[in-house]
C-alpha cells in the first residue's frame, strides 16, 4: 500500500461553489411556511439582524420585530458605552478610512455603563419589540443577570470562536450548563464551524448555535488568523450535528448560519444546506435608518492589540421592509430576500424549512458565471 500523505485535506464549499437542484414537484411560493422557532418564541421570518453597531440599535430592533424577524443588540458596543450613541455613530461614519481604526479603538475603550444595558433593553420592549441581546463569553457572568433582570427575550453569547470547553487561567470558566439554571430565557451560542464543536455546545442544553467564522464582509479573521470554514460546508457539518443530537436527545436545537451573505440566493443555499435561520449584517446595514449610515464594520476592528475587520462602505439601497419583502428596485438579489427564499422553496417543492433541508445540492462553481457574459461585461467597475 502506498504511504499516505502526511495530511489529507477535504474540500470545503462556499456559496459560490454550489447550486440548488429543483424539485420534481413545485409549490406556490405563498404557500410555503418559513417560520423559525427559538425556545418558546416563534418568528414568521427566519432572518436575524446581527449584533453589530452598524446594523442594530433600539429603533432597528423594534422595526425588525414588527417585520417578523429578530435583531440582536450588541451590549458591549456604543449603545451601552455612551448615553447618546448617535453622536458616536455619526463620528465613525464621517471619519476618513485611514483614521477610522484608531478612532474605533478609542471609542470602544470607554467603559460599559451597566445602567444602559437595562435602559436599552427596556426601550426595545416598550417599543413593542422582541429583545435579543449579545455579550461575549468573557463578560457573560457579569452581564447575563442584568439581561435577565431587564426582561430580555433571548441572550446571545458570541465571540469569533466559541466552544463548550475553554481553557483559561480563571478558577472556573463559563459553564453554559450552569448559566442555563440562572438565566430563564433562550440562550444562543456561537460561533463554530465543526460537527464536534457544535455537538458539544448542544449537549450543554443551549437553545441555538451560530455557525460561521470569518465570512462576513467586514471581517478579516480569515486573513489575519487564517481560521474559518466556507459557509456551505460549515452549515452542513453543524446541521449533521443538530440532527444527530436530536436522535440522541429528542431535542431539536436550531442552527443559524451567520455571515457572508450578499444576496437572496446565498440565503436559499444556506437553508438548503441545513440552516434553520440566517444572521445578516452588511445587507441590513444598507437599510435606510441603519445606525451605520451606509457603513459597516467588524466588531473586532477596535481590538487594542490586534485589530481585525474593517469599515466598509455598503451604501443605502432601500428601507428595511424593502430589503426583506420588496418590491425590489435592483436586479442583484440584495432586496426581497424573503421572496427569494419562498420562490426557491416553491421551485424545489419544499413546503417548510425542514423540507428545504432535504433539497439536493450540486457542486457548481460555474453557476455564478455560466451564460452571464453580458452581465459581467456591463457590471460596474
Amino acid at each position: 500500500m502506498a504511504k499516505p500523505q502526511f495530511r489529507q485535506l477535504r474540500h470545503a464549499y462556499g456559496f459560490d461553489d454550489v447550486a440548488i437542484v429543483t424539485g420534481d414537484v413545485t409549490i406556490n411560493p405563498d404557500q410555503t411556511n418559513i417560520e423559525f422557532s427559538l425556545g418558546e418564541l416563534s418568528f414568521s421570518v427566519p432572518v436575524i439582524a446581527s449584533a453589530m453597531d452598524a446594523v442594530t440599535d433600539v429603533d432597528s430592533a423594534i422595526m425588525m420585530s414588527k417585520l417578523g424577524g429578530l435583531a440582536v443588540l450588541h451590549l458591549e458596543g456604543v449603545q451601552t458605552r455612551y448615553d447618546n450613541p448617535a453622536e458616536i455613530l455619526d463620528e465613525i461614519a464621517q471619519t476618513p478610512l485611514d483614521k477610522v481604526t484608531p478612532l474605533l479603538q478609542k471609542v470602544y475603550s470607554q467603559p460599559i455603563k451597566e445602567n444602559l444595558i437595562g435602559e436599552r433593553i427596556q426601550a426595545i420592549k416598550q417599543g413593542g419589540g422582541i429583545c435579543a441581546a449579545s455579550v461575549t463569553p468573557a463578560n457573560t457572568k457579569r452581564f447575563a443577570p442584568l439581561v435577565a433582570e431587564a426582561n430580555a427575550d433571548v441572550l446571545f453569547i458570541q465571540s469569533t470562536v466559541t466552544s463548550a470547553r475553554h481553557i483559561s487561567k480563571s478558577y472556573q470558566g463559563l459553564s453554559f450548563t450552569e448559566l442555563l439554571k440562572s438565566v430563564p430565557i433562550p440562550i444562543v451560542v456561537g460561533n463554530c464551524v465543526s460537527y464536534s464543536a457544535c455537538l458539544e455546545l448542544m449537549r450543554t442544553g443551549i437553545h441555538g448555535v451560530l455557525v460561521g467564522v470569518g465570512p462576513g464582509a467586514a471581517c478579516t479573521t480569515r486573513a489575519v488568523l487564517g481560521v474559518g470554514v466556507p459557509q456551505i460546508t460549515a452549515t452542513m457539518d453543524c446541521a449533521l450535528a443538530r440532527d444527530d443530537y436530536q436522535r440522541e436527545s429528542a431535542r431539536y436545537v436550531p442552527i443559524i448560519t451567520d455571515g457572508g451573505f450578499r444576496k437572496g440566493g446565498d440565503i436559499c443555499k444556506a437553508i438548503a444546506a441545513g440552516a434553520d435561520a440566517v444572521m445578516l449584517g452588511s445587507i441590513l446595514a444598507q437599510a435606510e435608518g441603519a445606525p451605520g449610515q451606509g457603513y459597516h464594520w467588524g466588531m473586532a476592528h477596535p481590538h487594542p492589540a490586534l485589530p481585525r475587520g474593517t469599515r466598509i462602505k455598503v451604501g443605502t439601497t432601500g428601507t428595511l421592509k424593502q430589503i426583506l419583502f420588496g418590491p425590489s428596485s435592483v436586479t442583484d438579489g440584495s432586496q426581497n430576500l424573503v421572496g427569494a427564499l419562498r420562490t426557491a422553496m416553491g421551485v424545489c417543492g419544499a413546503a417548510t424549512i425542514k423540507e428545504m433541508h432535504q433539497t439536493e445540492m450540486v457542486i457548481a462553481p460555474s453557476i455564478v458565471s455560466e451564460g452571464k457574459w453580458w452581465q459581467m461585461l456591463q457590471a460596474p467597475r
